[in-house]
């Protein structure tokens, strides 16, 4: 009975192998790593946080060639052991008869190879241009960002027509004129090695369309696209801008007897009550049908509204022909309505009528569908009061504040920042913690209008948005101390 060979427990080294498709001898290893990519690409392929897009081994048998094609490597999984083979032979002393040598065999296991790089690709599409052609200068002058070369460089002229063909020959007996456009290769060659179906499709909603040359007269046909995107985007304007768009874009104004003719007369109303809204705020004002009927109608808003791209009136919609930076009245424009943010949404379920004053901030209760409230939607009294101070006035309007000072407006955001993340905790703050944090914030050498005018950068898109500032960030310390004592109190300690 044979017996069974020890088990031996798996050496805990890791290997990785690369069949290199070609002879390699002990002084010719520094050049196929330096065809592979060097040591540092084929690191990367084997480590294992490597990206999958970035597994990728390139091969180019060529490296000193800017046209060569690489071969691409697959890195695939392997269960493979790693042998050390050592063999001894008995030395044959002089004098002794040379009989059949028989060497002693000891085979041992290293390690565990679990990845290999396999090239099964063919080297294929291999071509070398001359030094002296013109491309071949210009892809070396690319290679090596040799501007002065690119700039240099210029298409070869044709070769002349068949104008000088010398007579009492045929044209199909001269050779055919190559041209010297001279195209280089692609950048990246494809690594799909069987050609796949294309199966090209024309485009089903394409149609043939007859168009006439302006200065010509000649009449073309062309395919045309009738379900292509038309764009019927609001007109916008820079905060530094002069003029304000006194009506829609012609490509919006030519669909103004598509739409829905109800919407957009109650949309005109909406506006005439109040030049500026929020989106959240002005679809609070429509049913829930109506609001989804002026999101999927791309027309509706941009027929009765502009909208800023960059200063305090930023991602609001303006009434046309109302310029925000001339009346200092637009901070305090108060909307016309009822206790409710509309009346034919008393009847409907509690949640539709809490969604429908989701804009407001009154500093008691609070809804997760915005963090962005109007100044004329704030209605705490402590806010309102800070909001309508004439103290906090400018008598020009700026890109960044509006209307108010740095300082004014600043405190504002304070007291409402801090307000507003109160209520996601799950309590109401008091004024006196208001109070405590603006102190802080006004604190000397820490003032708020000094670090703003540290920070302010002009041609900035997003003025009216900024980061967390020191003052906010001494309310949040602040706020962690009262937190604190709170905690303290309920334990029955006190700092």
């Amino acid at each position: 009975m044979a017996a069974r060979a020890p088990e031996l427990p798996l050496p805990q080294a890791h290997y990785y192998s690369v069949e290199y498709p070609g002879y390699i001898q002990s002084e010719s290893v520094p050049t196929a790593i330096r065809n592979l990519g060097g040591q540092s690409r084929i690191d990367n392929v084997f480590r294992r946080n490597t990206p999958r897009a970035q597994v990728l081994l390139e091969l180019s048998l060529r490296s000193d060639s800017m046209f060569s094609h690489p071969i691409p490597g697959d890195v695939v999984g392997t269960n493979n052991l790693v042998l050390k083979v050592t063999k001894r032979r008995k030395k044959v002393q002089p004098g002794q008869n040379q009989g059949p040598t028989i060497g002693e065999y000891k085979a041992e296991v290293v390690g565990v190879m679990s990845k290999t790089v396999r090239f099964r690709s063919m080297v294929d599409f291999q071509f070398e241009p001359e030094s002296t052609d013109p491309i071949s200068k210009l892809r070396k002058a690319m290679h090596e960002m040799d501007v002065d070369a690119i700039r240099q460089y210029s298409i070869p002229p044709e070769p002349l027509g068949q104008s000088l063909t010398p007579p009492n020959i045929s044209p199909s007996l001269l050779p055919v004129p190559q041209s010297r456009l001279r195209l280089f290769p692609p950048p990246l060659f494809s690594r799909q090695a069987i050609p796949q179906a294309y199966n090209f499709r024309a485009n089903t909603a394409s149609v043939v369309t007859t168009v006439v040359d302006e200065e010509t007269g000649e009449e073309k046909k062309r395919l045309i696209n009738r379900m292509r995107w038309k764009g019927y985007g609001p007109a916008a304007i820079m905060f530094t801008d002069t003029e304000i768009p006194q009506s829609p874009p012609s490509a919006v104004e030519n669909e103004r007897n598509a739409v829905n003719q109800t919407l957009l007369a109650k949309l005109t109303g909406r506006f005439n009550e109040r030049p500026i809204w929020t989106r959240p705020s002005l679809l609070n004002q429509f049913s829930p049908s109506e609001a989804r009927d002026i999101l999927n109608s791309k027309p509706l808003l941009p027929l009765v509204c502009y909208v800023f791209q960059d200063g305090p009136w930023r991602d609001t919609l303006v009434r046309f022909q109302y310029d925000p930076r001339k009346e200092p009245e637009a901070r305090l424009i108060v909307p016309q309505r009822t206790s409710k943010p509309a009346d034919y949404r008393s009847t409907g379920t509690q949640k539709s009528i809490e969604s429908a004053k989701s804009h407001i901030f009154d500093g008691q209760t609070i809804t997760k569908e915005t963090a962005a409230f109007q100044l004329c939607d704030i209605y705490d009294p402590m806010l309102k009061t800070m909001i309508e101070d004439p103290e906090g006035l400018r008598d020009v309007c700026h890109e960044k504040e509006g209307w108010y000072s740095g300082h004014a407006f600043d405190r504002i955001k304070v007291v409402l920042r801090h307000k507003f993340f109160s209520l996601l905790d799950g309590r109401i703050a008091t004024d006196e913690e208001c109070q405590a944090i603006l102190l802080a914030a006004e604190m000397p050498g820490k003032t708020a209008a000094a670090t703003r005018s540290q920070k302010l950068r002009t041609g900035k898109h997003n003025m009216a948005k900024g980061a967390l500032r020191p003052e906010d960030a001494a309310a949040l310390r602040l706020r962690a101390v009262l937190d604190r004592n709170a905690k303290s109190r309920l334990m029955g300690t006190e700092d």
